[in-house]
């Protein structure tokens, strides 16, 4: 009986949990929610360009240089996710007028603004302490990843033409960043058809972004009052010939014809057409196509097109 009288006392003092305790775990649960939907992993899918040079310096098999592209690919990924804390810290407010945007935590309210500028500095600190290990080059190219961001953000995002400049920009510096991360020359093929791949997807997220908004779209961005659908259409036929043009020279070039031993990449062209007009027939008739990544992710053509690309690019490249 005291036993039993003992069991009962202990459970009787056993500490119930206050109600405010659960609402602060909760909220923290939410916070921590909203702050992995803001650094927005499925746009890491943009940093694959960091792997570019990987591939066609015919690295792919060497451990070495594929531990340090992943790493320099990671360290793209933190700083990344560092500028579009800033973005949307910074652009709450326009956000809010957007029929997307409006959704994200820091535009709705639900995620902390001191807490997202704390995590921004720390992924920026980190990413930069990660580079410098690995070579002071590449932490120099992430400084000025983050910098032309910060400039895009306060500046360039307002001066019509340079902002797009500013998006591709960040593609070419990707890729700039996995060569030096892995130490070797980078083609200028590669870069010259990266900066007009950049620019075709610049101009085409600016373009869908005036035909998803309509009358709506300078208090959602004031440059789009300096664009109009007609301009915008001379600008992406321009970059997409040039795109076009550019790869295609860059299959048949000398220098293509040194470094792997065939004029076979000529067979990849057809995936780059594909590609370049399914994503014209999302712009123009899906009313898609503001978003690279979410058209990569989730249009199957658009999938299967990159697979085969990459398959077709890899198979050419390492077999001979």
């Amino acid at each position: 009986m005291q036993a039993g009288l003992r069991r009962g006392a202990l459970k009787v003092q056993e500490p119930l949990v206050p109600q405010e305790r659960i609402q602060v775990r909760s909220s923290k649960f939410k916070q921590a929610r909203s702050l992995a939907k803001e650094l927005r992993p499925q746009q890491w899918v943009k940093n694959l360009f960091v792997l570019a040079p990987l591939l066609f310096s015919q690295n792919l098999f060497t451990p070495a240089a594929v531990g340090r592209a992943l790493t320099a690919f990671v360290l793209f990924c933190l700083a990344s996710s560092s500028v579009y804390l800033l973005n949307d810290i910074r652009d709450r407010e326009q956000d809010r007028l957007h029929p997307r945007k409006r959704h994200r935590p820091l535009a709705s309210g639900e995620l902390n603004v001191s807490l997202a500028a704390g995590v921004m500095i720390a992924l920026l600190l980190s990413a930069l302490a990660g580079a410098w290990m690995i070579s002071k080059p590449l932490a120099l190219v992430l400084f000025g990843y983050w910098l032309i961001n910060l400039l895009y953000s306060t500046w360039l995002k307002h001066q019509v033409i340079l902002d797009v400049f500013a998006i591709a920009s960040g593609f070419v510096l990707r890729v700039a960043g996995g060569g030096l991360a892995i130490e070797v020359e980078i083609s200028h093929w590669l870069l010259l058809c990266t900066t007009l791949l950049a620019l075709f997807l610049g101009f085409s997220k600016r373009r869908h972004e005036l035909g998803l908004l309509k009358a709506g779209a300078q208090a959602h961005r004031e440059v789009l009052a300096d664009y109009n659908p007609r301009f915008l259409d001379m600008m992406i036929a321009i970059v997409t010939a040039s795109t076009v043009m550019s790869y295609a020279l860059y299959t048949v070039s000398e220098d293509t014809m040194r470094r792997f031993h065939t004029h076979a990449l000529m067979l990849t062209l057809p995936f780059v057409l594909y590609g370049i007009f399914r994503y014209l027939y999302l712009i123009h008739h899906k009313n898609e196509g503001g978003d690279p990544t979410q058209s990569l992710l989730t249009d199957i053509p658009m999938l299967v097109n990159v697979f085969l690309w990459a398959l077709t690019a890899g198979v050419i490249v390492y077999w001979r």
